[in-house]
């Protein structure tokens, strides 16, 4: 099976490695890919979708999986589709529940799928009004993407005012914030939850856990996530059950309702609260860093699984996980998330630790290789995964790892996984 994957991430060179390692695929493609991924593949320059169509017809290709959520929020798959060609992924319309904050608060409402008290707007006046029955903290959100930083959590009324205020002139997110959510905090702790869909059907991955703060104890600005490990300690058979039963099914079936069948990776961002599983937000593709610690752990062949997700045959795949944990810590360059950083070559030193070499490797994103050598592009420049047989173990040779990559600026929280060691 020939394989095209959109995307150049961390997130897409693990899909990569994932299929690497399967024997039922022949050749992997990746547009455009990173200075990495070329030692899986072969990356390839297009940019045009209908272009794109053109090479998976002409190099018979037999799935292409999407992994960032723009090509998806701007319909690639229907465009795929319309030609005849299997994809991976939620078709324009159905990616609206990552694509419009409005219409995902709206959805959940429609169906009577627990999530936060809101109010959706583009009058600071009846968002002014609304955040004073609120209490603080108090949650603001532009209304499009945002790559994962549209989300504020004002501590006071007067800064949510005036964070209502800058999205809606356009001054923190441009069009994407022109309308917004205000909505009340929930205080309680969060689990990343992926489910595999094929219209009708689901398949879930183990619970994950992800760190969005810059820096040690969840402090600092809100980034794309600084690392996660799975399965988490935190959920147990009853909370699954109810996020089952009271969101994954009540969504794909009101997917179904509003004409729009749900296709794809649907990640849904909860809040436990008081033991009861409250919807955050959808996202309609794998999380990263969330995807880079999943895919260690699918024993089952991950070119079956998408490939019969994307042809509505999901009820074929016997879906099944190695019993480890794993824990990936992310390296950004020095200025993430505030400003763009210099280029810096990166070296990753011998591994001489048995353990090590065998139970851990290095997700790539950030990087490209300039005349034979691998540089830190900047953002977040790759991951250290460690496995293990808990995770105490998948941390220390996760962290073991990072000791071993260096490049100048480098910056990474040493405590991923702290909520379930207790530390």
């Amino acid at each position: 099976m020939k394989v095209l994957i959109i995307g150049s991430g961390g997130r897409e060179y693990s899909i990569g490695l994932s299929l690497k390692k399967d024997k039922n695929i022949d050749k992997i493609y990746f547009s455009p890919g990173n200075g990495k991924t070329d030692e899986l593949g072969d990356n390839i320059n297009v940019n045009d979708y209908n272009k794109l169509v053109e090479f998976a017809k002409s190099n018979k290709i037999d799935l292409t999986i999407v992994g960032p959520e723009a090509p998806l929020t701007e319909g690639i798959v229907d465009i795929f589709e319309k030609k005849g060609l299997n994809i991976f992924g939620p078709s324009k319309n159905a990616a609206r529940l990552e694509g419009s904050k409005v219409f995902m608060k709206n959805f959940l409402s429609k169906f009577n799928i627990p999530t936060a008290k809101y109010i959706e707007t583009s009058d600071f006046k009846k968002a002014s009004n609304f955040i004073d029955t609120l209490s603080e903290p108090i949650v603001v959100k532009a209304d499009g993407l945002c790559a994962g930083k549209g989300v504020i959590i004002a501590k006071t009324k007067d800064e949510a005012r005036n964070t209502v205020k800058d999205m809606l002139s356009g001054k923190s997110f441009g069009e994407a914030g022109k309308k917004v959510i205000v909505e009340e905090f929930l205080d309680g702790y969060e689990l990343s939850l992926f489910a595999i869909c094929d219209g009708k059907d689901y398949k879930l991955f183990p619970a994950a856990q992800d760190h969005k703060r810059l820096l040690n104890g969840d402090k600092g600005p809100n980034t794309g996530g600084m690392g996660a490990y799975v399965p988490t300690p935190l959920i147990n058979k009853t909370l699954y059950d109810k996020i089952k039963n009271n969101i994954i099914e009540p969504t794909l079936k009101g997917m179904q309702e509003i004409g729009s069948p749900y296709k794809g990776v649907l990640f849904i961002g909860i809040m436990v609260v008081n033991e009861e599983p409250v919807v955050l937000e959808y996202n309609v593709r794998f999380g990263d860093p969330e995807c880079e610690v999943l895919m260690p752990l699918l024993k089952t062949s991950a070119g079956d699984l998408f490939f019969k997700a994307s042809t509505g045959r999901l009820k074929e795949v016997d879906m099944e996980f190695l019993n480890i944990y794993a824990v990936g810590v992310v390296m950004a360059s020095e200025n993430y998330p505030y400003k763009s950083s210099i280029a810096s070559e990166i070296i990753v030193d011998d591994t001489i630790d048995d353990n090590i070499s065998a139970n851990t490797h290095i997700s790539y994103a950030g990087v490209k290789k300039i005349d034979g050598k691998l540089f830190a592009t900047g953002g977040r420049v790759l991951l250290c995964i460690g496995t293990g047989s808990s995770i105490s173990e998948a941390k220390d040779r996760a962290y073991g790892l990072c000791g071993q990559v260096h490049f100048a600026g480098k910056q990474f929280r040493t405590d991923i996984a702290y909520q379930a060691l207790g530390v």
